[in-house]
């Protein structure tokens, strides 16, 4: 039998407005170490293709797990003074504010890399044994420079730009893009990245790692693990051509 059902209209390929050029990295983790090259890449890149707008869009999770966040930091801020650039909140800097609100889930964050964070600012491991962890985090927060809690206070929950949504973790299948909540676009796993549902915008993100950069229909994920692999990965997108390094 010859069916009459016509084929379904391939998708149009997401497109970002004439001239923008966008770079993109996630996770980084406290690796400073790995960050610092790829802004020079950036820079060399931008020197080369000089394109109209050059944005860079950083998505969460700056500090915990990895050598050095108070670095990691650093480097972010004096970007940022460039005036191009968008930091997004990740899951670990929501949840360090949450700690500082509540010590009570102290051991919670040290178990999810926080010793690292700690040492970066020049305190000791805890001993959970002993250490009271109020008096801990009074100790963090006056060893954090004001700006860096500044810069944590102000982070967005996500970027939009032509057809292309930015964010942490990603977002809940079958809600509009204006109405995710909060927590889905930090934390969110398994019911975004098993659904083929084709969003609202080109969702690109982080949160989970995987080998290398995984580009799908409906999205591409960029955490490559750093802290634990070495590999930090750049995405730059103009027009509709996504390239990972």
């Amino acid at each position: 039998m010859i069916s009459l059902s016509r084929p379904r209209p391939p998708v149009p390929k997401p497109q970002l407005p004439e001239g923008v050029r966008i770079y993109a990295i996630s996770d980084i983790h406290g690796c400073a170490h790995l960050l610092q090259p790829m802004l020079r890449v950036i820079d060399a890149d931008v020197a080369c293709s000089r394109p109209r707008y050059a944005i860079e869009v950083f998505m969460g999770d700056y500090i915990d797990r990895g050598p050095d966040t108070r670095a990691t930091l650093d480097v972010l801020i004096e970007r940022s003074r460039r005036g191009n650039a968008v930091f997004l909140k990740g899951n670990h800097e929501a949840f360090l504010v949450r700690v500082f609100d509540d010590p009570s889930l102290f051991e919670d964050w040290i178990a999810v890399g926080g010793t690292q964070t700690l040492v970066s600012y020049g305190l000791a491991p805890p001993d959970l044994t002993r250490d009271k962890p109020a008096s801990i985090l009074r100790d963090l927060i006056r060893a954090m420079p004001p700006e860096h809690l500044e810069f944590l206070d102000n982070l967005r929950l996500s970027f939009s730009c032509g057809d292309f949504f930015f964010v942490h973790a990603g977002v809940r299948p079958g809600v509009p893009l204006a109405e995710q909540t909060e927590r889905d676009l930090l934390w969110i796993r398994e019911e975004f990245l098993s659904s083929d549902e084709q969003f609202d915008k080109y969702i690109v993100h982080g949160h989970t790692p995987v080998r290398s950069a995984e580009f799908l229909a409906n999205r591409v994920n960029i955490d490559t693990g750093a802290y634990a692999t070495g590999n930090l990965t750049l995405m730059s997108i103009q027009g509709s051509s996504m390239l990972a390094v």
